[in-house]
């Protein structure tokens, strides 16, 4: 008999050892569960973060493409818009000796302008800096003027004006600058100035 007591009694003890261990998985396979679905969780925001992201820079690059993607026709045309400018200053209109030349420099004339007309449409503006600051962003310095009686770092000749698309630029102008006399303008901090 106490045999069997003691199995009775350890039965109880091992249907109580077995409920708890099988409540010990249950708990951690909940734990894992719970660890799997915050992970997946996570997971899930970040690709959704990176799928908004990739949207974004999608439409920052179509926008782009539509707003600049006629740069590289509009670098060519630059040199068209050159050579009626040169075309115009070689054979002024009010010099011209017969009617049938005056009738030719009008119609250069007018081409340039439509031609100019169709850059500014375009977000195509020139830049033509005479009397402005030299600025390293907008104008390529081709050489310096001495005794010009401006400031220093002033555009004193154009030799060829620059284009910007939009805020980008498509050429720089090429420029001569001002040498080294009179005051520099206000604007100007010196090498030595604390800004």
């Amino acid at each position: 008999m106490s045999d069997d007591r003691n199995e009775a009694q350890t039965a109880p003890d091992g249907a109580a050892a077995a409920t708890v261990a099988a409540e010990a998985s249950i708990e951690e396979r909940f734990a894992r569960a719970e660890a799997e679905l915050a992970e997946t969780k996570d997971r899930l925001l970040r690709a959704l973060a990176e799928t908004e992201n990739v949207r974004r820079r999608a439409e920052r690059e179509r926008a782009d493409a539509l707003k600049y993607g006629g740069a590289s026709l509009a670098r060519e045309l630059l040199n068209v818009a050159d050579n009626l400018r040169r075309a115009l200053d070689s054979a002024p209109a009010d010099q011209a000796a017969d009617e049938r030349t005056r009738t030719l420099v009008q119609g250069v004339a007018a081409t340039e302008r439509e031609l100019l007309a169709a850059f500014e449409r375009n977000g195509i503006r020139r830049i033509d800096p005479a009397g402005e600051r030299f600025d390293h962003n907008v104008h390529q310095a081709i050489f310096e003027v001495e005794n010009t009686g401006q400031p220093p770092g002033t555009v004193v000749q154009v030799l060829q004006p620059g284009y910007v698309m939009y805020d980008r630029l498509l050429r720089a102008a090429m420029v001569g600058v001002a040498k080294g006399e009179g005051k520099p303008p206000a604007d100007t901090p010196r090498i030595n100035e604390v800004v």
